[in-house]
């Protein structure tokens, strides 16, 4: 059991700074298993107290996962002071959780982000030792072929040189402009130039899984949700 003050398990959660906390439990608005509490010291166990702030359930659990739509022309980045960030999508109690990108998707691709907190979440999943799949849909400037296929089962070499694991390429019968592809690394750029090196340039990009799972279609683009525990195991299976 691990009990922390009512102010500090607020500003955890993310609804407000520690001063800000401070005065939403004094003017009562801090709901704690039913009764409201107006000292900010009293302490509690997050894993057994039912916590509400202004009439709203607080989620206090320490790390937090979420799965956004990226949109274009959005940053993979924490900040930048001339761009648009994936952060600037949030609200301001999930921008107060110092969430930050699950690698990175550029500018113009879209698709499946995860934002969290969790340092060792984020390095389990981008480390290229653990081999994890990320899919992406694609459409090229020119028509795909079996050759292709092959080519990036062989491993892909990039035009300067760049060696590439075994990728799964697969095209779409119907338009052999369009497919899916299967990386297990995260170079720059990386499935911009392997259909470069093809001769394919790139005219849309967006991934569709991390692994096993796969980003929500009911979410549109720069709409975000909670990723479940179950999800995250998708993740690694």
């Amino acid at each position: 059991m691990s009990l922390l003050r009512l102010d500090k398990i607020i500003s955890d959660g993310g609804i407000a700074t520690r001063s800000e906390a401070r005065k939403l439990i004094t003017s009562g608005k801090v709901i704690v298993d039913g009764n409201i509490v107006t000292r900010s010291d009293l302490k509690f166990d997050t894993e057994t107290s039912e916590i509400s702030v202004d009439g709203d359930i607080l989620n206090s659990t320490k790390y937090r996962y979420i799965m956004l739509n990226k949109p274009d022309g959005v940053l993979s980045a924490t900040e930048d002071r001339e761009q648009k960030t994936v952060l600037d999508i949030l609200p301001p109690e999930l921008y107060r959780m110092k969430l930050f990108p699950v690698g990175r998707l550029d500018k113009d691709t879209t698709g499946l982000l995860i934002l969290t907190n969790d340092g060792d979440f984020c390095h389990a999943v981008t480390s290229p030792k653990r081999r994890i799949k990320k899919r992406y849909e694609f459409t090229s400037e020119s028509a795909l072929t079996a050759e292709d296929a092959e080519e990036f089962l062989m491993g892909i070499t990039l035009r300067d040189g760049t060696k590439c694991l075994p990728a799964e390429l697969e095209i779409d019968l119907a338009d052999p402009c369009h497919g899916y592809i299967s990386v297990f690394e995260g170079k720059y750029h990386q499935v911009k130039r392997m259909l470069a090196s093809r001769g394919k340039p790139v005219i849309s990009l967006k991934r569709v899984a991390i692994g096993n799972l796969v980003l929500d279609k009911a979410l549109g683009f720069g709409e975000y949700r909670e990723i479940s525990e179950n999800e995250i195991k998708q993740i690694f299976n």
